[in-house]
């Protein structure tokens, strides 16, 4: 098993302290000058980032295939996911999910690019990514409903592109990270379908307040965003006790017979402890972990710095792992 950093700790719901400089990682200080000089919550702010993604949709990478497909909801509307493939076909590969971050509120799969070239080229993987419901438009469940039905057309056509059926992964960033822990709790309590591996990139999974997401003024996401994104992707049952595991995957008691998992995380961003505490969770159940805390680091850190080292060597980590899963994690699926 790849040797990783574990940083399990006796974590107090306090307020974070006040991200000065001196805390942020040397080679990302002076990007984080610029960062915290534009973040900030507003509705029209956010529908207004949503507007712009539009102008990503069928943009890619053109050193693999790509295509549109949709998938009819319940509501008779369509889910779009964008399909990924090696120009030159493979057999017996990993078939990836990958859901793209932003708060719930934002996005699309075409903002992920650099992670899904990466699985295509260097693996030839097929990768799916949902276009999935923004809690702009429609709350919890519907965006979680969206990654699974995108899950279960992985699982049904993955083999037409030579996907394996034992080796089916899951991962995400952000928000990403939180549905895509959702959808293998989910899966799992389905029943189907079987998921060897899941990668939680500094994922989003607890609603409620933790010490990191407390006070927290680090760059690109603080306490303020993540309240404010909270509140839209939970609607009516946001601060009760009536948040469901497939929400806020950090709420589940039973995380048995769940993926072997990687994961890293930032020590100054908010989702630090949550990150931590369903890492730990996760080992104490049994399950396979792969984890690394990277000190000094904002969220998103790997992709808005990616020339840095320190980003380096988190995409490095990020190789060895996956590396290491298609060699080792299989599932069966069940018949």
């Amino acid at each position: 098993m790849i040797n990783c950093q574990h940083v399990f700790i006796i974590l107090k719901v306090r307020a974070m302290p006040k991200i000065t400089e001196s805390m942020i990682h040397p080679d990302l200080r002076k990007r984080s000058k610029s960062l915290r000089n534009t973040k900030g919550f507003s509705l029209r702010r956010t529908k207004l980032l949503k507007f712009l993604c539009r102008f990503l949709r069928g943009r890619h990478s053109h050193n693999m295939r790509y295509a549109q497909k949709y998938i009819m909801r319940s509501d008779g509307t369509k889910l779009r996911i964008c399909v990924y493939s090696p120009l030159v076909p493979k057999e017996n590969v990993p078939g990836v999910l990958w859901i793209h971050g932003g708060g719930y509120s934002i996005g699309i799969p075409e903002q992920d690019d650099h992670y899904i070239r990466r699985f295509v080229e260097t693996y030839g993987c097929v990768v799916v990514s949902p276009d999935y419901m923004l809690s702009l438009d429609k709350p919890y469940p519907a965006a979680m409903d969206d990654c699974y039905a995108a899950l279960i057309w992985l699982s049904d056509h993955g083999e037409e592109y030579g996907m394996r059926s034992d080796q089916i992964f899951v991962g995400g960033n952000s928000a990403g990270g939180g549905l895509a822990a959702a959808v293998c709790l989910y899966a799992r309590d389905q029943g189907v379908p079987a998921i060897a591996y899941q990668m939680l990139l500094y994922p989003m999974l607890d609603d409620r307040p933790t010490e990191s997401s407390t006070d927290n003024d680090a760059p690109v996401w603080d306490s303020k965003l993540n309240l404010a994104s909270w509140r839209l992707y939970l609607g009516d049952v946001y601060g009760t006790d009536d948040v469901s595991i497939y929400a806020a995957p950090a709420r589940a008691t039973d995380l048995t017979n769940l993926p072997a998992t990687f994961s890293f995380v930032g020590s100054i961003e908010p989702f630090f402890n949550e990150t931590v505490q369903y890492i730990e969770r996760l080992e104490n159940a049994g399950i396979p972990v792969h984890f690394k805390v990277f000190d000094g680091c904002f969220h998103g850190f790997d992709q808005i710095c990616y020339k840095t080292d320190i980003s380096r060597k988190a995409a490095i980590f990020m190789k060895e792992n996956f590396d290491y899963a298609v060699r080792n994690y299989f599932a069966e699926q069940h018949k």
